[in-house]
């Protein structure tokens, strides 16, 4: 199963909308660690983007959910979803900070869900769900991720 290609079923689109929720959950995740691991050392402004990116992580992750209960599917175990999103969407371990890690959850979850639209819009199956309803919540998840990342850019460029 791959997002550079059509999706062609309920259960492959369920799937897919699972490893979103994964995405979610790693940088809700990641958010959370950085502003525990790094809080005394954070300024406000860098306190409410991570805030912020794990609330919103949170939002997309129970829209997700909500699409998944649209199709009457089945969740799939977080066990079977991992190795997938490593496969495809894994970010360099080694990043440079609080807000270069940032900006790559916020561009690996934005490619994600790019991904994800453009093998809907490439299928010709017929879903369990409206599809411009799913393609619209999908794309409002994709352009909150395209806000955050800007948002990140704009507070690395403020620091330099």
């Amino acid at each position: 199963m791959s997002v550079s290609q059509p999706v062609a079923s309920d259960h492959q689109l369920a799937r897919l909308l699972q490893i979103g929720m994964v995405l979610e959950e790693v940088v809700e995740a990641r958010a959370h660690q950085h502003y525990r691991s790094v809080s005394a050392d954070l300024d406000t402004e860098i306190e409410a983007l991570l805030e912020h990116a794990a609330e919103e992580s949170a939002d997309h992750r129970d829209r997700l959910a909500a699409l998944i209960d649209d199709l009457d599917a089945e969740r799939i175990p977080f066990e079977q979803i991992e190795p997938l999103v490593a496969d495809h969407y894994e970010r360099d371990r080694d990043t440079d900070g609080v807000l270069y890690d940032q900006l790559c959850n916020e561009e690996t979850a934005y490619k994600f869900y790019d991904d994800l639209i453009a093998a809907i819009e490439a299928s010709s199956a017929s879903f369990g769900i409206d599809r411009e309803h799913l393609v619209e919540t999908l794309s409002a998840i994709r352009e909150e991720e395209a806000d955050g990342a800007e948002e990140v850019t704009r507070l690395m460029e403020a620091r330099e």
